[in-house]
């Protein structure tokens, strides 16, 4: 059986981080609102509500959209795909695509229906996050940071501290966390300085990518098993 090398998995994993981060770095330009994490948003939710002006009563609406978008996009995957560790038979081609099918399909409404593209977002994201698989029994997400960043310190903390802990433990994480900041410096260059429209190009990268990985799997990977 053709088996991935453990350290493709974490290239996999933080280019998704980078692409996640940039999109997400685009929807808080242009929206205010994140599309990729939630805990955040969802202490907001409950500031909004209280203030209960018209204004933040449509923050209030756009972020419950996202939280329900999130959950929408992690129960299908958990109901179609999900699997606690990578397994090639399954389908990360075809979802890596519809990630960017989405993104596209937030893209073209973004100008007209911007409830409708924040929607679209959070269920991708929502989607992404729950392909995380395991690496060496370490999580893999790639849409935000709490856990990474409470694995890092951890694990950096209990080094420092004498105990024989493996340093890929920490340069795991620690890559993660640097493709994610990476590519929300990207995500704002793409706005901000360039003018592209960033779901657009992000959303084709994510199509091309799951493409890609769906031929390569059934030309060379399926071929040699």
């Amino acid at each position: 059986m053709f088996k991935i090398h453990p350290k493709w998995i974490v290239v996999g994993g933080c280019l998704l981080a980078f692409l996640s981060a940039a999109t997400n770095a685009g929807f808080l330009i242009h929206f205010g609102t994140s599309v990729s994490h939630l805990t955040g948003d969802v202490s907001k939710l409950g500031v909004d509500v209280v203030r209960g002006d018209r204004e933040m009563a449509m923050d209030a609406w756009m972020l419950m959209l996202v939280a329900i978008s999130f959950v929408g996009g992690a129960l299908v995957a958990g109901y179609f795909i999900h699997h606690p560790s990578l397994d090639l038979a399954r389908p990360y081609g075809r979802s890596i695509s519809l990630i960017g099918l989405c993104l596209l399909g937030a893209h073209f409404s973004m100008d007209h229906l911007s409830w409708v593209a924040v929607g679209l977002a959070g269920f991708a994201f929502g989607f992404q996050n729950s392909l995380a698989t395991h690496y060496r029994g370490m999580i893999l997400r790639t849409t935000h940071l709490t856990g990474l960043l409470t694995d890092f310190g951890v694990n950096l903390g209990m080094r420092l501290r004498g105990h024989d802990v493996a340093l890929w433990k920490c340069g795991v994480p620690g890559s993660l966390i640097v493709s994610f900041f990476i590519g929300s410096a990207m995500g704002a260059c793409i706005v901000l300085w360039w003018d592209l429209p960033f779901a657009l190009l992000l959303g084709s990268l994510y199509l091309l990518g799951g493409l890609g990985w769906t031929i390569f799997k059934h030309c060379v990977i399926l071929r040699r098993a």
